[in-house]
């Protein structure tokens, strides 16, 4: 078995258990050994942790923007040679935020040799059935079924409460005017940090986003923001929660989702609450979703892994 070493900078501190990056190497054959940047032959490069900051070994910090290429430049000027580097992001950061030798982001580039596209839903997926084992998804409580999202909604939404509720930390700009605006004609219960100030983190919520979903008819699950490519967990989630989502997104979300499966407000004028109310409360309308799957091509995590492979045997 090969040896790679790696080393992270901005990471989520779970990064080097859960992040499908290293259970795909392993998966490849190698051997990983983590390391401080300084020794590694593959530095992943995250996103700064807020405030504009990243956490750092021995408990440093380094502001940003001024100085985070300083210090990674620090770490890989100083050796004989330099490591490969890899900037990887679940957030709505573009490929080229960071500069490296290659990225992984959400983002639709032409980059295509140095890019890979990995948006943040394809991390909690069940691989299972591709050999990958490893991954969780511990804030909705069990990984996304391929095979349920290929299949029909169904009709259960339809017999729950009709209300909505959503998983918010935070409520900006349109989001928090869309939540005001929903919440004029179908009821709407809220979870999460900003509804609840006791809540630290997402991973001291206390609950399970497929539990609470059970006694609702409808998720609404906006994106923190509108741009292509950006798409997180929050619509599958609702899909697997048996709940219409009802989210804002780009409308090239059609792209990973089939868009007759959900209602994107991004697309219609959510301001006109006669409009909001007529179709929240259509049973014809709503009846269609019932018939609609998520998927309409299965994914695979192989293209990924030969992405990986790639990058590997350069930085080797």
């Amino acid at each position: 078995m090969k040896q790679i070493k790696l080393s992270i900078i901005g990471q989520y501190y779970t990064y080097k258990e859960e992040s499908i990056v290293p259970l795909l190497i392993a998966k490849s054959g190698y051997d990983i050994v983590w390391v401080e940047p300084d020794k590694c032959d593959l530095l992943i490069i995250g996103k700064p942790m807020s405030p504009l900051k990243w956490v750092l070994k021995k408990g440093a910090f380094v502001m940003l923007p001024n100085h985070y290429h300083n210090f990674i430049k620090k770490h890989i000027n100083s050796r004989h040679y330099k490591p490969l580097t890899l900037f990887h992001t679940c957030e709505n950061l573009r490929h080229n935020s960071v500069k490296t030798d290659y990225s992984i982001s959400f983002d639709l580039t032409d980059h295509k040799r140095t890019h890979y596209r990995l948006p943040y839903w394809m991390e909690m997926v069940d691989w299972s059935h591709e050999g990958l084992v490893g991954n969780n998804n511990k804030r909705f409580g069990k990984l996304f079924s391929i095979k349920r999202m290929m299949e029909p909604l169904g009709s259960t939404f339809l017999s729950k409460p009709r209300k909505a509720v959503i998983f918010a930390s935070h409520l900006n700009g349109q989001r928090k005017n869309m939540y005001r605006a929903v919440n004029e004609v179908i009821a709407i219960d809220g979870f999460g940090k900003y509804f609840n100030k006791n809540i630290f983190s997402h991973s001291t919520s206390g609950f399970e986003k497929q539990t609470i979903l059970s006694d609702y008819a409808f998720n609404l699950c906006p994106e923190n923001k509108i741009q292509s490519g950006y798409y997180t967990e929050k619509i599958p989630e609702a899909f697997l929660g048996n709940s219409l989502p009802l989210t804002w997104a780009d409308p090239k979300v059609s792209i990973d989702f089939n868009p007759k499966a959900f209602i994107n407000l991004e697309l219609l004028d959510w301001h006109n609450l006669d409009l909001l109310y007529e179709l929240l409360h259509s049973e014809q309308q709503l009846a269609s979703y019932a018939e609609q799957p998520l998927l309409l091509k299965k994914p695979s995590i192989k293209p990924f892994q030969d992405f990986l492979r790639n990058l590997l045997l350069e930085a080797l």
